[in-house]
């Protein structure tokens, strides 16, 4: 939980934390003892206050301030912008349109506060809103299904590159996302590279249906099935095989959004440093790209000299690799490994 909350004298004032909302500035009217309140009882480890505390504060600019006050007590990373999101999310407005019609004096939407309590009690946000941006995307996401991540969208183009590429020198391209997830991955390709033939494998039934309707009318073949046994009939013909694994090493303390909401089935690798299934779809890898083929997959930032030593290790076995060469996410970590088949 956050620290002891600092009172508030006016509604441009700034949360710990927390930006504070453009264009309120020093003489705005005096923020509700309910800030104050509503961010002491969710430290105290209560909720209960939250929903009544947000819609009872009459104009959605002091809801916004009481939103923040009681997501940042909670320890949502972003209490600001998760507070702006799901009142946009109730009005149809972005967060530039949200903040005039907050100006303008605009009532506390219907059901605003208790998405807020939601969000408190740390179910994710894109689980409230239903949906989650990828690249150019928005894709519907929900329970049963691992909501991607920014950093993935690096992953996505270093497929997207590859398969524009080939596509340019060959005339086609062969593009199997493995552990598609929401579609994400099979998505962006099909959308960016035109022409591209794009397969997509999910075992889980729950991601499954998120893929199918995040997929529906993109071209993209999807699968139901095992992503180390789909799709042998294209076996040496792949162009590019991209993947988001599970390959999480087991921790003892992650946030609430991915340890309670995220499945388990999407995050954790196996074995104490994640990489059992790594392990084994590098090898199917091997088997499903064509000579000259590039395998992308996303691993874990402590994970980089366990996955080059994997690299070394299949050569000979399932096929063998010309290079691999872990690449950073946008932040600098080593968070995915890009390698060319032999």
């Amino acid at each position: 939980m956050a620290g002891e909350f600092v009172g508030l004298p006016g509604l441009g004032d700034a949360l710990p934390g927390v930006p504070p909302l453009p264009g309120f500035g020093a003489n705005a009217p005096a923020v509700p003892a309910a800030v104050s309140e509503v961010h002491d009882g969710v430290v105290a480890g209560s909720l209960d206050g939250v929903a009544s505390s947000v819609d009872g504060a009459g104009e959605l600019r002091v809801a916004l301030r009481v939103a923040a006050a009681a997501l940042n007590a909670a320890g949502v990373e972003s209490p600001r912008a998760d507070a702006e999101l799901l009142a946009g999310h109730l009005l149809g407005q972005d967060r530039g349109r949200l903040a005039v019609t907050a100006l303008m004096g605009a009532p506390v939407p219907e059901g605003y506060g208790e998405l807020v309590a939601a969000r408190a009690a740390r179910i994710p946000l894109q689980h409230l809103t239903g949906g989650a941006p990828f690249r150019s995307l928005s894709l519907a996401v929900g329970p049963g299904v691992f909501v991607p991540r920014p950093e993935t969208e690096l992953v996505a183009q270093a497929a997207i590159d590859e398969a524009a590429a080939v596509l340019a020198a060959r005339g086609a391209a062969l593009v199997v996302d493995a552990c598609t997830g929401t579609g994400a991955i099979a998505a962006a390709v099909a959308s960016e590279v035109p022409g591209s033939v794009v397969h997509a494998i999910e075992l889980h039934e729950a991601a499954h249906a998120y893929a199918a309707r995040n997929l529906e009318g993109t071209g993209v073949r999807l699968h139901l099935g095992d992503a180390l046994e789909a799709l042998d009939e294209l076996a040496g013909s792949v162009d590019v095989f991209v993947s988001n694994p599970p390959y999480v090493p087991v921790r003892e303390h992650a946030d609430p959004e991915v340890a309670v909401h995220d499945p388990d089935t999407a995050l954790y690798g196996g074995g104490a440093d994640g990489m059992d299934f790594p392990r084994a779809l590098t090898l199917r890898a091997a088997v499903m790209l064509r000579p000259g083929g590039l395998f992308v997959m996303e691993h874990d930032e402590t994970q980089e000299a366990a996955v080059l030593e994997l690299f070394a290790a299949t050569q000979g076995r399932a096929g063998d690799w010309a290079q691999a060469s872990v690449l950073p996410d946008l932040t600098g970590r080593p968070r995915f490994v890009v390698a060319r088949r032999a």
